[in-house]
């Protein structure tokens, strides 16, 4: 079972991941900040449909600055969405603004609604970790999917990730009789395989959703990760392999009735070589961030240590006892990848 040791440490970002958000379009001067948005008057719980506590709380800001703060979200949304665009903000109201009381960062989810068709979209404003950089960064590059985020001095402004959290689909989804079981469960091997070889850390069912698509004959399954704070964090080996969360275990134990081991190293192969071709199109972006990530510190020496260890054990690969940073963990991770990807 996998176990998160201690609360982690916030890192700044420092003046070379600085230069590589302004080079690739990420960093941008926004109106306000995650430090203006704590300045609100008062605020009230947030209950969901069934009327339970979502650990969300809406927060009001008082009459004489909640114009000046609602349009400047407005601002920013332009700013994630259509590279500052405002004619596209003429129809937006924003009608929520909710602080997260349970996290360890405190985001806020701002909701933002077309007032001609009633649609909605969020986005979130939390405060700028390196690491969470380093792990955005890293799924936009690596994964099958794009990531929309900026940065603005020491606060962080990412897009929504639609789809059903994972925690939801277990509840619900799950037994459901239209359920494609081998496909949710090879789309489950193939996200462990991905969080295992970049070290993203820490996805248990609350922090992926499961985004499912109708094919014309069957119904296609994506698990997408939501929370990057635990990029190349920890120093267990287990925390970057989701197969170790109890919270996993539903989809886990529908993988061992559906699909057997040669079929799931058939799919980590497949997810690797994926990787590995991602990487070879990547160009001087990916040796560009993990370079810097290299040269920064991300993790505690315990944790450092006590990862190499772990996986130069793994691997059966003693080169990994050579890494002095977790950036240089991740360079080592992903140059296997690249040379199992070619066999």
């Amino acid at each position: 079972m996998a176990l998160i040791s201690k609360k982690k440490i916030v890192y700044k970002i420092n003046p070379a991941l600085r230069s590589y958000l302004v080079k690739y379009g990420r960093e941008v001067k926004l109106p306000i900040d995650y430090e203006d948005l704590i300045r609100y008057d008062n605020s009230i719980t947030l209950y969901d449909k069934a009327g339970r506590d979502t650990l969300w709380e809406t927060v009001f800001y008082s009459p004489a600055d909640m114009a000046d703060v609602y349009y400047h979200l407005k601002v920013i949304y332009a700013a994630l969405k259509t590279n500052g665009d405002l004619s596209v903000t003429q129809h937006l109201v924003v009608d929520r603004v909710d602080l997260c009381v349970y996290g360890n960062t405190r985001p806020f989810r701002i909701r933002v609604t077309n007032s001609i068709n009633d649609n909605f979209d969020y986005f979130y404003i939390k405060k700028a970790d390196a690491s969470r950089v380093y792990g955005l960064e890293l799924e936009h590059i690596l994964s099958p999917n794009r990531i929309s985020y900026i940065t603005s001095g020491d606060t962080l402004v990412e897009e929504h990730i639609a789809g059903v959290p994972g925690d939801l689909f277990i509840q619900h989804y799950l037994h459901d009789r239209s359920l494609n079981k081998v496909r949710l469960a090879k789309e489950f091997v193939k996200f462990n395989e991905r969080c295992f070889v970049r070290l993203l850390g820490d996805m248990h069912a609350s922090n992926f959703v499961i985004l499912i698509t109708p094919d014309f004959e069957e119904v296609h399954y994506r698990i997408r990760a939501i929370d990057f704070d635990q990029q190349s964090y920890e120093g267990k080996k287990s925390v970057f392999l989701p197969q170790y969360f109890k919270q996993n275990n539903p989809i886990l134990e529908l993988g061992y009735n559906e699909i057997t081991p040669e079929s799931v190293k058939q799919y980590q192969k497949e997810e690797k070589v994926m990787i590995a071709n991602r990487l070879n199109t990547a160009g001087n972006r990916i040796f560009a961030i993990t370079d810097i990530m290299s040269e920064d510190t991300i993790s505690t020496p315990e944790n450092t240590e006590r990862l190499k260890k772990e996986l130069a054990a793994h691997y059966n690969n003693p080169d990994f006892l050579q890494c002095p940073t977790m950036g240089e963990i991740v360079k080592l991770s992903l140059r296997l990848v690249l040379k199992d990807g070619r066999i």
